[in-house]
């Protein structure tokens, strides 16, 4: 049955199609054009001639599922997960881990060149050391039970907004989440739910915890971390000390005395930091998270970091050092920063802003305005912490043009 709102121009619906692959979009599907209109297909690679029907005709565009692969890619391997297509969760799993590697980087050098409009080098993209078995927490969830049964528990179907796919193990996951999830999901079945629920399984030194309020305990290089499993800290331990090393070695090497962590969360990247610096000030609006910032300074037995629970609208008004003498280092949500906040970060000019993005598309963004501002674009490193997904994170190094570099 063709849908109410199908708009049936230029394509009827579910018409098929046979397409040649020529790009790959940020958010995983492949492109191809047909006469010049653009057509998405999901899973399908550039290089690869693949049957396609389509499901929706937009202004400029229309979205097709993959029928078939005609010509595959030579890039194309098999996944590892039985879901993969089904479960929204995976984008790449059949695509060569180097290529994911390389369409990643290709993708931040096109947002650089299309939404800061800037020519710039972009370094290789680092790898995780693991491509499979690396995420350290899972939150598969399940909808309203039905007849008082619990159905799909998982993750959303690819392609939808609520239908499920129900997940008994996930291949991108750490073993013992994987180990955990089966009890997991039988103590949720046998239990009386009223309506959906999220669950969660995080990893940590201390073993598989299930509750959100529970401590998790990770390492990071030299210094130790606690946190609550329900917060959010990074979740790909294998690659994370050289994710943070690098971003504090671009924030050392402005010769700044200070450092402010803004977005500071429970103090990850300024924790890490603290010995190259004569202070460390954390700022975040959450009261939690500072507290338990605070508390990891403490555990790693640091005299040189502050903490605070600053108000959005000033968030500098308690940080004594001049800009000159200060890198900034933000990790803002995949929103990216507000321009109340980029206002007063110019305001306070920073010698250099290490800004740290999940969201390389607000990430560019925020940089048009930073070059407005007057500062210069250095070293773009992008990290791979979620590989076989289109997700990545990107570092950029950002020097006032004006500031004297020590």
């Amino acid at each position: 049955m063709v849908p109410r709102k199908f708009v049936p121009h230029p394509f009827a619906y579910h018409q098929e199609l046979e397409v040649c692959i020529e790009n790959l979009t940020n958010e995983g599907s492949g492109v191809a054009r047909v006469e010049g209109w653009v057509v998405f297909v999901p899973f399908a690679l550039p290089g690869e001639r693949v049957r396609c029907r389509i499901y929706r005709n937009h202004k400029n565009y229309s979205n097709a599922d993959l029928v078939e692969v005609l010509e595959p890619s030579v890039d194309r391997v098999l996944p590892q997960c039985q879901l993969f297509g089904q479960c929204g969760g995976c984008q790449y799993q059949h695509l060569a881990y180097e290529q994911q590697l390389a369409w990643k980087r290709r993708q931040v050098q096109e947002l650089l060149l299309h939404m800061a409009r800037m020519e710039h080098p972009v370094n290789e993209v680092i790898p995780s050391p693991k491509a499979y078995g690396y995420r350290s927490k899972i939150t598969p969830h399940f909808h309203r039970p039905k007849g008082g049964e619990i159905g799909e528990i998982g993750f959303l179907r690819a392609g939808t907004r609520n239908a499920m796919v129900d997940v008994k193990a996930c291949p991108i996951a750490l073993p013992p989440l994987n180990e955990m999830l089966t009890s997991v999901r039988e103590a949720a079945k046998a239990g009386s739910y009223k309506n959906g629920a999220t669950l969660l399984l995080r990893a940590g030194l201390n073993g598989v915890l299930t509750r959100p309020d529970a401590v998790v305990v990770e390492q990071v290089g030299d210094m130790r971390f606690e946190f609550l499993a329900g917060d959010f800290f990074q979740n790909n331990p294998a690659i994370l000390p050289q994710f943070v090393g690098h971003a504090i070695a671009e924030a050392a090497a402005s010769g700044a005395r200070y450092l402010v962590d803004a977005y500071c969360g429970s103090g990850l990247f300024g924790i890490c930091a603290a010995p190259l610096f004569d202070e460390i000030i954390g700022v975040e609006i959450s009261e939690t998270a500072v507290a338990r910032a605070a508390q990891n300074a403490a555990l790693n037995q640091l005299t040189n970091c502050r903490f605070l629970a600053s108000d959005a609208s000033a968030i500098f008004a308690q940080v004594p050092h001049q800009g000159a003498e200060t890198v900034v280092l933000i990790d803002p949500p995949r929103a990216g920063c507000s321009e109340a906040f980029l206002q007063q970060l110019f305001q306070f000019r920073p010698r250099r802003v290490v800004y740290v993005s999940c969201n390389p598309a607000t990430q560019m963004r925020d940089l048009a305005l930073f070059a407005q501002a007057g500062y210069q674009l250095g070293v773009v490193q992008p990290f791979d912490l979620f590989p076989q997904t289109k997700h990545l994170e990107c570092v950029m190094t950002l020097d006032d043009a004006d500031s004297s570099q020590a």
